[in-house]
């Protein structure tokens, strides 16, 4: 992959039980650092988790692999890795072409 290829990628995002509040809480906060990466959040949405549905589904854009990366190693971000394993359970992420 080029350095300058657009990224798209789907998040999947299942809570801790009882945690889905916190997640959706500690997703607020990192995700408001996507913008300072060149990156946007096309999509969030949330959905009860019940049946082994993920609680949070989040669309992205990235203009290139350097762009998440930094987003990924942001200090503020990784300064909240404890929060995320209190209130993640598991996380997907994969990349998507939008039709």
């Amino acid at each position: 992959m080029a350095d300058d290829t657009e990224i798209l990628l789907c998040c999947l995002l299942w809570a801790v039980d009882g945690a889905a509040a916190g997640l959706t809480a500690y997703e607020d906060r990192v995700l408001a650092l996507v913008p300072e990466h060149g990156g946007e959040v096309i999509e969030r949405a949330c959905s009860d988790g019940r049946d082994g549905r993920p609680h949070e589904v989040q669309l992205h854009r990235f203009p290139s692999p350097a762009a998440l990366d930094a987003y990924l190693a942001d200090p503020v971000r990784t300064a909240l890795t404890p929060e995320r394993d209190r209130v993640i359970a598991r996380t997907e992420l994969f990349p998507v072409e939008l039709r």
